[in-house]
């Protein structure tokens, strides 16, 4: 059974998760195109963190940026092994739901050409591209994607 919950991004399972992360981005960009949290970064109060998991071991994680007029999604990241169960696609459904209850009107995210799962990812749960936002510097390796949100409440009156 698969868990998603608030997490400590620096207990184990989480942090072994965020180090993978960080070894494969480090592996496969240019460091100044690489814009992934740094573990402490994500205690933040400005930050909700999930981990998703089967049972005691921890198989990804997520997180909910909070940010002025929108919410940013980061630190996804499934286990090698765990790809192609839905963790990803659970966690995503975590940070939207929080996004929401945080009265957000709009999800973005950055991530890497490279990474077409990510990107096939997104595109299935409605994120489109668009333009780059935020502090991001221009470069040749990043996507930049968003989803408009519905209230909670309007999801709600439909069900």
């Amino acid at each position: 059974m698969l868990i998603i919950e608030p997490a400590d991004p620096t207990a184990l399972g989480p942090r072994t998760l965020l180090e993978a992360s960080h070894r494969l981005m480090i592996d496969t960009f240019p460091a100044d195109d690489i814009y992934a949290l740094d573990i402490a970064d994500l205690q933040g109060a400005d930050i909700r963190f999930f981990a998703a998991r089967g049972g005691a071991e921890v198989l990804g994680t997520g997180a909910l940026a909070l940010r002025d007029g929108y919410g940013e999604v980061k630190s996804m990241f499934t286990s090698p092994a765990a790809r192609g169960r839905g963790v990803a696609a659970a966690l995503l459904r975590q940070i939207e739901d929080t996004a929401r209850a945080e009265a957000l009107p709009l999800l973005r995210l950055e991530t890497g050409e490279a990474l077409d799962a990510a990107i096939r990812l997104y595109e299935r749960h409605g994120f489109r591209r668009c333009a780059r936002f935020g502090d991001y510097a221009p470069n040749e390796t990043s996507v930049f994607m968003e989803k408009s949100l519905e209230p909670l409440e309007t999801l709600e009156t439909r069900t």
